[in-house]
């Protein structure tokens, strides 16, 4: 599949701390099944020996459905892996770097904490913005301040990129942040931790897709 027709509506972000005792393999599988749309592997403690081990097993889940897997961080991950993307924060390598290194047709989504940083990746191709976080989070504890639904719609309307909120969404508050202008939501906690990820992936889908057929 090109990378043009994927779909960022529901972006999920793994946790293994968050999906014990569940194998994160497992929490991916329920997740698609239920209808998350992009998956991105986020490995912070791991070698890079164990990384690749996981994402090959995760790549082969996502693959098999026609859902992208998109390594958080690590652009020599991605290429050892043949992931569909790497996802890049503000400290990782550099977009254009990244760019040079992986190709015109593997998708690379970029972070932007504040409006400055969102100014400045208008003059980059990124595939997606990660607008970050919307609301705070535990999981992003190192960032202070969030955007909240009036910065969202006031990215909205200076960007010509898609936009993927993330930071405490959860199906309480995805509607709002559909309506404040994303593109779709990433999620971690409210799939990796959830009883049923499954269910939990399809109620967010839901709302996402309802959402989204009310504003057109």
């Amino acid at each position: 599949m090109r990378k043009e027709q994927y779909n960022f509506s529901l972006y999920l972000v793994t946790d293994r701390n968050l999906s014990r005792p569940r194998s994160i393999e497992e929490v991916v599988k329920l997740a698609i099944e239920g209808g998350v749309t992009a998956v991105q592997l986020r490995e912070k403690d791991s070698s890079t020996r164990e990384f690749i081990e996981i994402a090959k097993r995760i790549k082969e889940i996502t693959a098999s459905s026609n859902i992208p897997l998109i390594i958080n961080d690590r652009v020599d991950i991605a290429l050892a892996v043949d992931a569909d993307g790497v996802h890049l924060g503000q400290t990782d390598m550099p977009y254009h770097i990244a760019r040079k290194i992986m190709g015109k047709n593997k998708i690379i989504g970029l972070s932007v904490e504040n409006m400055e940083q969102a100014t400045e990746a208008e003059e980059l191709d990124v595939d997606y913005l990660g607008v970050s976080p919307i609301f705070t989070t535990p999981t992003k504890s190192e960032l202070q301040t969030q955007w909240g639904l009036e910065g969202l719609s006031k990215l909205r309307q200076k960007t010509k990129h898609i936009l993927v909120g993330i930071g405490g969404i959860n199906a309480s508050n995805a509607q709002s942040v559909i309506e404040a202008g994303a593109d779709g939501i990433a999620v971690v906690s409210a799939i990796c931790s959830a009883s049923d990820p499954r269910k939990s992936a399809s109620e967010l889908r839901e709302i996402v897709d309802k959402t989204k057929r009310k504003m057109l």
